[in-house]
């Protein structure tokens, strides 16, 4: 189902949207890989074409409206289409907020994980109309579930998913679909060591261990890929977490218990 699709994939220098893209390539997809860091991302273009894919690479910020609407340029120049945008790019947030230095760090949060994502369906929607594509988010549970030390992480992924509530409404009918993907930690990013801290800076290395109930790059992708070919429209991985929304319309004090008692191992 995926051969000879095309796939822009944000983010995708590193961790999740490397791994996707090499999925992606393995599935016999074609790609356009963007992202700000031209060496790794040539890194990850080399991978993909031994896999056999046709792959085109812009170097950019989602944050750039001019930026995304060349990436969609350059993916159909080369391809003739766009079938599949995998919205990837994003970074986190660790700190309390009483103790946050410049409360800027919300709106650089918001910028990349929100706006990031608007820039860039809004530069691909009319090609996606063309081929009945999808759009694939990657979000985060923590879009449904509040957690502590992410406050503004976890606000810019709450704007993600409402953002797609509302598009999905307008695009009834359109014949493009939209999949939201939240998964839970994953292990094999930089995500927490480019974390912005209460300084507005990275947080860099950490001796803070993943959960052990966090999942692989690959297992994630593998997943992704399974509900693109569904035209699914949410994934939750691990599947248990699906739970949780319901369990905090239920009883809030125990998932913000169980909430708590997670991120209180992971900050040790």
């Amino acid at each position: 189902m995926l051969k000879n699709k095309v796939a822009i994939v944000t983010g995708a220098s590193s961790g999740l949207g490397s791994v996707l893209a090499e999925e992606l390539a393995k599935a016999g997809a074609h790609l356009a890989l963007f992202a700000r860091r031209e060496g790794k991302l040539a890194e990850v273009a080399e991978r993909c074409r031994a896999l056999g894919a046709r792959v085109v690479t812009v170097v950019g910020d989602v944050t750039e409206v001019e930026d995304c609407k060349h990436l969609v340029a350059e993916a159909v120049a080369e391809f003739g289409q766009v079938d599949y945008l995998m919205a990837n790019a994003g970074i986190s947030m660790w700190a309390r907020f009483e103790e946050i230095e410049d409360v800027a760090v919300f709106g650089k949060l918001m910028e990349t994980n929100y706006l990031g994502v608007v820039n860039g369906v809004h530069a691909v929607l009319p090609e996606l109309k063309k081929t009945r594509g999808m759009i694939v988010a990657i979000s985060s549970i923590q879009g449904k579930i509040g957690v502590p030390l992410h406050t503004g992480y976890v606000a810019s992924k709450h704007a993600v998913l409402g953002f797609f509530e509302a598009l999905r409404m307008e695009l009834d009918g359109s014949g493009v679909d939209i999949l939201t993907v939240l998964p839970h930690w994953l292990r094999g990013t930089d995500l927490r060591q480019s974390a912005l801290g209460k300084d507005g800076g990275t947080l860099g290395e950490s001796s803070r261990k993943h959960s052990k109930e966090s999942i692989t790059l690959e297992d994630c992708s593998v997943a992704i890929l399974k509900a693109m070919k569904k035209r699914k429209r949410e994934l939750v991985i691990p599947w248990k977490l699906r739970v949780l929304p319901w369990l905090n319309l239920l009883n809030p004090k125990i998932v913000a218990w169980l909430v708590k008692g997670k991120v209180t191992e992971q900050d040790k």
